[in-house]
């Protein structure tokens, strides 16, 4: 049986590249350059990377991006989006909670909630950030972008749970305090034209837990920030109007 996240990404490739959440690549891609001070040599590895949007914005740039992610219609969709590109991009399917490198890049990307934290258990999700520490060269970056806890704790959880905070998604959200859990329905059509509603499970996570899952798996310098789709910056504090937070770690 598919999982939620495998059933949304079915024959949705090119739907999702007209989302209004990705369409701010190209600052993102600035962002990105400016914490690897634009050194070319560094090595990327783009974790559920998609259709392909930040790998090959930054090959577009002269970096070496390998992209990784588990729907093959995602993928079979970055690479005729590199090749109209004219750039080359390693994408691999393959599984974020099963990554084989080991000290191979200077730089992992997780943006987008890009399978973290997507997975049915805690310990799925965590199971991804080990496989990002171990991929990581030492002195290596991690550039991710999560759900904030602090948005549906700090807010009025009722009014929280009926608002449309993601396009496409209806009612029916329940988000569970315990354990910062949102469930909802999204309703959705795919790139045939055909309507589907996929019932979500999505974690949201606390600065302080990211501080200390981190940490966890090795890694020694943890900010987080606001996020601003297409416009990352460190001078941005995290607040609880943020719907997301970004967090760069070093190993």
């Amino acid at each position: 049986m598919k999982r939620w996240y495998e059933e949304l990404f079915t024959n949705y490739s090119a739907t999702y590249d007209k989302e209004a959440f990705v369409q701010g690549t190209v600052g993102e891609a600035d962002f990105i350059e400016r914490e690897i001070g634009a050194d070319k040599s560094v090595p990327i590895l783009d974790v559920g990377c998609g259709t392909g949007r930040h790998a090959v914005e930054l090959a577009r740039r002269g970096y070496r991006v390998t992209g990784v992610d588990l729907s093959p219609s995602q993928i079979e969709r970055a690479r005729e989006k590199a090749k109209t590109a004219g750039v080359e991009v390693d994408f691999r399917i393959a599984d974020a909670r099963a990554l084989e490198f080991r000290d191979e890049f200077g730089l992992v990307l997780m943006i987008c909630e890009g399978a973290f934290p997507l997975m049915d258990t805690d310990e799925e999700n965590f199971s991804i950030l080990q496989g990002a520490a171990k991929a990581l060269k030492p002195g290596g970056k991690l550039i991710l972008t999560t759900l904030n806890a602090l948005f549906p704790l700090v807010h009025s959880v009722k009014d929280f749970e009926n608002e449309n905070l993601v396009e496409g998604q209806s009612g029916g959200h329940d988000f569970d305090l315990l354990t910062l859990r949102m469930t909802s329905s999204l309703t959705v059509r795919d790139d045939a034209g055909r309507e589907r509603t996929i019932v979500c499970n999505e974690r949201y996570y606390a600065p302080s837990e990211m501080t200390w899952l981190l940490k966890s798996v090795g890694f020694s310098e943890i900010a987080i920030h606001g996020c601003k789709i297409g416009a990352f910056s460190r001078d941005d504090a995290l607040t609880p109007d943020d719907f997301e937070m970004l967090v760069i770690a070093k190993k």
